[in-house]
């Protein structure tokens, strides 16, 4: 059970590559922060329920749950510094991709990297519950890809991405997109090492999205708004919607593309490649 957010994180993470059957590494509970015991001086399992001196009890719940998620994102922050070096040292751009379930992530990945051309390598971590699917369609594109594959845990964290990112043979200036898993809570807690934060979402979803989920939004350095093509047939107030976004982070980027029909890809893949360069610097 993950301390901060209660997701399940039993049997680990199992690492997959597409078209490589059989290959697969697990990455067990501890190596990744998600089980932590507190013991008493006795080697007892510490119970809710303390007394003080006078004999009277008193509820240390939700002290005990303040200490055990500092030690988790403590364990997580420490994890997500090294990665931050490793592609620092390399040359790679890591870019955090978050979004809730069905927001168009790897609809974009998918039209995204062939706009970048061969000067500049592409690589996907891919995180999903289940399944391969996305994985696979990444892999369909001939670039480097690792499925994470979650189990009952909601998010992404550092040692899962830092394991993965090893199994690659990562070229000098890539730009590593890591696709977490859909949700637009849990994930937004947890550094992976990325250079940046972008949450995706979309037009279907909702215009007041950032006021629902501001955690989210007050750590994304880019918000893209997706699937605008729809607009003509939902009711969804861009204006409204990035009003919103600005108001929780007023340092946001915005762009407004629809990965089905390329419209205001040139701006986002503009943008792409400045930061691209920039870590070649």
């Amino acid at each position: 059970m993950c301390d901060t957010c209660g997701c399940s994180s039993e049997g680990g993470a199992v690492l997959r590559r597409p078209g490589s059957e059989g290959w697969h590494v697990h990455l067990h509970d501890g190596n990744h922060g998600h089980h932590h015991h507190e013991h008493d001086g006795h080697g007892h399992h510490n119970h809710h329920d303390a007394h003080d001196h006078h004999g009277h009890q008193h509820d240390t719940r939700e002290g005990q749950r303040v200490v055990m998620e500092q030690d988790v994102l403590l364990q997580n922050n420490l994890l997500a510094e090294r990665n931050r070096g490793w592609f620092e040292g390399r040359g790679v751009l890591a870019l955090n991709l978050l979004s809730s379930p069905g927001s168009g992530k790897t609809t974009l990945l998918e039209k995204t990297i062939p706009w970048l051309g061969d000067d500049c390598p592409a690589a996907v971590i891919e995180g999903d519950q289940q399944t391969m699917r996305d994985a696979e369609r990444i892999d369909a594109l001939g670039v480097p890809v690792i499925q994470v594959n979650t189990g009952t845990g909601c998010h992404l964290d550092a040692a899962m991405v830092g394991r993965a990112a090893k199994e690659m043979e990562l070229p000098r200036g890539a730009v590593l997109f890591i696709e977490n898993v859909g949700n637009l809570v849990c994930p937004a807690l947890f550094d992976l090492g990325e250079a940046m934060k972008i949450v995706i979402i979309s037009v279907t979803e909702g215009d007041d999205k950032p006021l629902k989920y501001p955690t989210m939004f007050q750590e994304a350095d880019i918000c893209i708004l997706n699937k605008t093509d729809l607009l003509p047939y939902v009711a969804f107030d861009v204006e409204r919607c990035k009003e919103n976004a600005m108001k929780v982070n007023h340092r946001l980027g915005w762009f407004e593309v629809s990965a089905a029909t390329g419209e205001g890809m040139e701006a986002w893949i503009a943008w792409l490649h400045q930061q691209i360069e920039a870590q070649k610097a």
